[in-house]
């Protein structure tokens, strides 16, 4: 059984569709909580029913849920997109130690080996404002926050924007003023509908429920070719219960009825799902299992 130290893991994966290629950028491989602390409805003896197979790559010492913390690169016929911005470094986050003032060129450096630099970034889309998903967005330079993709337009869901600049009014929060509140200051930031239609190619789909206006970003000339899905889905067991919702859920019923009707919409499809915290596998599709839902990875 692993341990709960965090890990650089294999930085880069590749999928491979007519007019779309993906790579997957992974920051960290780490232990987070408790899998009973942080699936918060689920029981014990549901966890323990389920052990044998979550050991194998979700559950590591501890009864850690082992997530990696990662972004998607989305390179179509007309743009490159970079989907959720992951941890960053310099960020003050003493909650996380793992987090907290880090500093590697370990993100930076995968984008180099893909030969992507952060001026090809034509749009970065932050499924939702989370600390993990909205770090990279800014990068401390001469002790100033400043846009890590100088020619990327960041796009935000106006609700969640709203939402959290509310919060962060009445509580000041690190992530939003290190991480959104400067694109904002240098007009980087569209702020967008969670069911936007950017262009023919890309679109939003509505998944709220883990925040107030959480969203998913499908790819595909006119279809749902490939999906990033964001915080719909953290570990495959909400998979296999869709009715399993996470203790750090805006609205934990609201997040389970958008994750049912993801799934019962693309299961046995062609659509590729890519999960923002899944450790190994980062691309799969969703297919039937029992009365529930289980995560088929390519191959």
């Amino acid at each position: 059984m692993q341990t709960s130290k965090a890990t650089k893991v294999s930085t880069l994966s590749l999928v491979n569709l007519p007019d779309i290629k993906v790579y997957t950028l992974v920051e960290q491989a780490l232990g987070t909580r408790p899998i009973k602390q942080f699936l918060s409805n689920c029981s014990t003896e549901l966890i323990n029913a389920n052990r044998h197979w979550l050991e194998e790559e979700h559950l590591i010492k501890d009864d850690l849920l082992l997530f990696s913390f990662k972004s998607f690169i989305v390179k179509t016929p007309h743009h490159t997109y970079l989907i959720d911005s992951c941890i960053g470094n310099h960020k003050n986050r003493p909650h996380r130690p793992e987090w907290h003032l880090k500093n590697d060129s370990f993100f930076l450096d995968s984008l180099k080996r893909i030969q992507i630099s952060p001026s090809d970034i034509d749009y970065v889309c932050c499924t939702h404002l989370h600390t993990d998903h909205i770090g990279w967005n800014t990068t401390l330079v001469n002790g100033q926050w400043t846009p890590t993709f100088p020619n990327a337009r960041y796009l935000l869901s106006k609700k969640e924007f709203e939402f959290w600049q509310q919060d962060h009014f009445i509580k000041p929060n690190d992530s939003f003023a290190d991480s959104i509140l400067p694109i904002v200051e240098q007009n980087k930031v569209d702020l967008i509908d969670s069911n936007n239609e950017l262009n023919d190619f890309v679109r939003m789909l509505p998944t709220p429920g883990h925040t107030v206006d959480h969203f998913a970003v499908s790819f595909g000339k006119d279809k749902h070719a490939l999906i990033m899905t964001g915080d719909l889905i953290h570990t495959p067991l909400q998979l296999k219960y869709p009715d399993i919702g996470s203790s750090i859920d805006f609205n934990l019923e609201q997040g389970i009825r958008s994750r049912t009707q993801f799934l019962e919409t693309f299961v046995d499809t062609d659509t590729i799902c890519c999960p923002a915290h899944f450790p190994n596998a980062s691309a799969g599709r969703i297919k039937h299992w029992g009365e529930g839902f289980k995560f088929s990875a390519l191959k």
